[in-house]
């Protein structure tokens, strides 16, 4: 139930080409129809881009080594019937050569507000091309008016289809899709529905709830995970929140005044979304902490200070409020009808929460929205990937919860690795080192370039990302 996109920012300048209003001498006239059919001519890549019928290039930089460009694709609202209205789907490419293959990242949210050039792992291992993908119905990737049924698994594959199919026409080389979280199960569905659009897919931390109820993995892992004093530390914390409601949530309405955080469209009140934050705590903790930081954790004698700050710290007490959960209704939506949810029996809460089945993603949702569970889809992709499915890699983390629910691969060169002690930040370089060769060499071979070719083109001043949420984004 913590999705935390990172929210990006940097300024990109613009390339824009304007025609002068003045008369000019026909010999300079001639000149500037020249020097433009010229430089035309001597970008042959903005020329490829400029032919995708739909295509637009917002923006253009070109830091040292690589050009970053901001687009959008014109998509059909509804693949099923293109004709019935469009929208337009923001998506950005890093360029480093022609021959490069290409990396389709899947964050499975939106893209930053002013996107800024950064690179995945399987990016930089390969040394490729990334062209990063804004999921349908975020930031200003939303049909309008907002028809929410066309938010489905499928149609958010056909767009990324869409892509490939278009930018294939400039990249003849290989392709990898990769994402983490939410958008390692974005690259998965894609997949399942076009699975000759790609060669390859690195699936980070992708959750699987193949059956929605029957969620005692999550259970299982809360049982075990770090060591025996942890788990009650971190027990004992939500239980003495939710001892002293009477106090905390005065609190918590008074920084809500303060801020201008309102209920309405979400949990309701502030009592519902403070339950709902305690109820989270541990989750989060585990999904973005170490074990290192059990130290940390409140003891039961804390004062109301100490045990709300440190549930604010770890959890947020402003993600459940109309601000916070604003720009994740699109994946609440999604986990409400399709995707699924972790299902804890928080057994040791017992008696102390007042809203049963308050921790669903229909409860943080405005009503119009809220929808039944439809089991099918991921019964459906689970079958595909165990038994139909081709060159895929997961990636999990130890201590990641969102990792206790396991997509399981095909025997056909596919594979699956979990990162010791690493949350829900695992990726391959915190796999062991005879794992980490391994999967960086399979990588490697699914893009069809070697590690010297990689390494060559990899030299550049492009940050990583480390493709890690933060749901701090309002």
């Amino acid at each position: 139930m913590s999705p935390r996109p990172r929210l990006l920012s940097a300024a990109l300048a613009l390339a824009l080409v304007t025609t002068g209003a003045l008369a000019q001498p026909a010999s300079a006239a001639a000149a500037t129809a020249s020097a433009a059919s010229a430089a035309t001519v001597a970008d042959p890549l903005l020329d490829k881009l400029a032919a995708i019928p739909g295509l637009t290039v917002v923006s253009e930089s070109r830091p040292s080594g690589f050009r970053f460009f901001v687009l959008t694709l014109t998509q059909p609202v509804d693949h099923r019937r293109p004709g019935k209205g469009t929208y337009q789907q923001r998506l950005t490419l890093l360029h480093r050569s022609d021959d490069a293959p290409v990396v389709l990242y899947t964050g499975g949210y939106g893209l930053a507000v002013n996107p800024s050039a950064s690179q995945t792992e399987p990016t930089r291992l390969l040394g490729a091309n990334q062209v990063s993908v804004e999921h349908r119905f975020f930031r200003s990737s939303r049909p309008d008016p907002a028809d929410w049924g066309k938010l489905d698994i499928w149609q958010q594959a056909s767009d990324e289809h869409r892509i490939v199919q278009a930018l294939k026409t400039v990249y003849g080389g290989k392709w990898i899709q990769t994402g983490a979280s939410k958008g390692g199960m974005t690259s998965v569905y894609h997949r399942r529905f076009y699975p000759d659009d790609v060669d390859g897919v690195v699936a980070y931390v992708a959750p699987n709830d193949r059956v929605n109820p029957a969620d005692r993995a999550y259970d299982e892992f809360f049982e075990n995970v770090g060591d025996a004093a942890c788990r009650t530390s971190l027990e004992n914390v939500q239980k003495e929140a939710l001892k002293r409601r009477a106090r905390l949530v005065p609190r918590f309405e008074a920084e809500a005044a303060r801020n201008g955080y309102t209920f309405t469209q979400s949990l309701g009140s502030a009592d519902r979304s403070f339950e709902m934050t305690v109820l989270d705590a541990v989750w989060a903790f585990w999904q973005y902490s170490n074990e290192s930081d059990c130290a940390d954790v409140p003891p039961g004698t804390a004062t109301d200070d100490e045990i709300y700050d440190w549930i604010d710290t770890v959890a947020g007490f402003s993600f459940y409020t109309d601000q916070g959960i604003g720009y994740y209704v699109p994946y609440y939506y999604q986990a409400a009808t399709q995707l699924g949810w972790p299902t804890l029996k928080f057994g040791h809460l017992r008696g102390l929460t007042r809203y049963p089945g308050l921790y669903q993603p229909n409860s943080v949702i405005p009503a119009e929205l809220r929808s039944r569970h439809d089991p099918r889809p991921m019964l459906d992709v689970d079958h595909w990937v165990r038994k139909q499915s081709s060159r895929m890699m997961f990636v999990y983390g130890e201590n990641d919860p969102w990792s206790a629910e396991r997509f399981t691969p095909s025997r056909h060169d596919s594979y699956l690795y979990v990162a010791p002690g690493a949350n829900h930040g695992a990726n391959i370089a915190r796999l062991p080192d005879a794992e980490r060769q391994a999967a960086t060499d399979t990588l490697l071979r699914w893009a069809g370039v070697t590690g010297a070719q990689a390494a060559q083109r990899g030299v550049s001043s492009i940050p990583d990302d480390d493709m890690l949420p933060d749901r701090r984004t309002f």
